[in-house]
């Protein structure tokens, strides 16, 4: 086992692994930014690395100075959380190269599954259900309309690569195609095409109304065995950005949840994935199916949910099998119910981000109740990175349960200064279609239509 781990990332994430590898008995090294230097994650780090000014270009994005870090400090190890650089081959390629531990899949596996159409294609040849769909990129608009007629209205429009449900569009008509191919086209120049010359890469896919987003959470153990730990619901969206996720899910059956849980193992094994990584779903409600979406090769944001039902730290197993050690498990037995909500620096209404200085910070405490956090009172929500505050997480033995907790969390948790989401997260566990579980990933644009 290596003795100190550079985590490359900030925020609560950042926070969060900090405390796993602390806990370990390893020590923790912090990179940060000039904007983040009065964050919690960089005091309680055993060593902090300045990157350089805010603009995440040239700090938290720039390879060489996260490199420099490991250098400077000493890191034998990298854990990139997620965003930023979590998902770039080319920095899983540098820290290995220079001689330091990723602890991660395989740049090779990062790769495979970073571009939609790729991972589409060897998923279906590996015998995962996947949506009618274009299996090439798709060029130019005529392109799109003559797919669009083959797989049939309505189609999901999205760039091949990036993430976050950046740049994804539903049409109905070759009029919204023409929007919808817009927006996925600016997406993809964003975060690179489908190679030099060939134009930026557009995927379409039929679009499955009443859907909901269930994804699977795998772990590949250093042994080349890759396990199911159990599905999330991330059907509570707004910008095909999700807020609120739960597990298990309530929309899935026992024989359904036997499929999908298969069916992510296939996928790991396909790729010959190592650490944690997660298998999106879409799954078709009316007839109880589900296609796949994409493999994401990192750990989730709302992994939290998992490990409250499990019982396993996720960020522990990742460094585990980065170390070429078995898992600190013998089984996966889920018991109970557990529920997440992002609680962002933005309107509760439009959901437009508001940064600002936290004037009060009153965290909500109680059976069931975990909050991973990024800030304390004082600190400010800058413009510069996403406007995830915490996530505030509730466990019960039971969804009712869970739901009681969740309600009460949300009605202690305390925030001023800066815009947030805490009145509609108080809104969505009182609506009836999610208080039910009976939702899909229309549940908040009908809340808010």
């Amino acid at each position: 086992m290596f003795e100190s781990i550079l985590v490359a990332n900030r925020g609560e994430i950042a926070r969060r692994i900090i405390r796993t590898v602390k806990e370990m008995g390893l020590r923790a090294i912090a990179v940060y930014s000039e904007a983040d230097a009065d964050l919690p994650f960089v005091r309680e780090a055993d060593e902090a690395y300045l990157l350089g000014p805010a603009a995440p270009a040239q700090s938290y994005l720039d390879i060489a100075k996260v490199i420099e870090a490991c250098r400077a400090t000493g890191a034998q190890a990298v854990h990139p959380g997620y965003g930023f650089l979590a998902e770039n081959p080319a920095f899983a390629r540098a820290v290995i190269d220079a001689g330091l531990t990723w602890i991660g899949p395989s740049p090779e596996a990062i790769e495979r599954m970073g571009d939609k159409i790729n991972a589409r294609n060897l998923m279906e040849s590996a015998g995962v259900p996947v949506a009618a769909g274009t299996r090439e990129p798709v060029p130019d608009l005529p392109g799109a309309l003559a797919a669009a007629a083959e797989i049939g209205y309505p189609v999901m429009v999205k760039a091949a690569g990036g993430g976050g449900g950046i740049g994804m569009g539903v049409a109905r008509n070759d009029d919204e195609l023409a929007k919808a191919f817009q927006t996925a086209t600016r997406a993809a120049e964003r975060f690179g095409g489908g190679g030099e010359g060939t134009g930026p890469a557009i995927l379409l896919e039929r679009y499955i109304e009443r859907a909901r987003h269930v994804e699977v959470q795998i772990l590949g153990l250093a042994d080349g065995t890759v396990l199911a730990l159990g599905e999330r619901d991330c059907s509570v969206q707004r910008r095909h950005q999700k807020v609120v996720e739960e597990s298990p899910s309530p929309g899935v059956t026992p024989k359904l949840r036997e499929r999908m849980l298969a069916a992510a193992v296939r996928a790991g094994e396909t790729v010959g994935f190592r650490g944690a990584g997660t298998v999106e779903c879409l799954v078709d409600t009316d007839r109880q199916d589900f296609v796949f979406l994409e493999m994401n090769t990192r750990l989730q944001v709302e992994h939290p949910v998992t490990e409250l039902v499990t019982g396993i730290d996720l960020v522990e197993q990742q460094i585990r099998v980065a170390a070429g050690e078995p898992p600190s498990f013998t089984e996966v037995r889920p018991a109970g119910h557990a529920i997440e909500l992002r609680v962002y620096a933005e309107d509760p209404k439009r959901f437009f981000p508001g940064p600002g200085k936290i004037d009060v910070w009153e965290e909500p405490s109680g059976p069931g109740v975990r909050l991973d956090s990024g800030y304390v009172a004082g600190n400010t929500v800058t413009p510069f990175y996403d406007p995830l505050m915490a996530k505030l997480c509730v466990y019960g033995a039971d969804r009712d349960e869970a739901l009681t907790r969740a309600r009460a969390a949300v009605a202690a948790f305390r925030i001023e200064g800066p815009k947030q989401n805490l009145p509609f997260c108080a809104e969505l566990l009182d609506d009836p279609a999610f208080s039910s579980g009976d939702y899909d990933t229309g549940l908040v644009a009908r809340m808010r239509s």
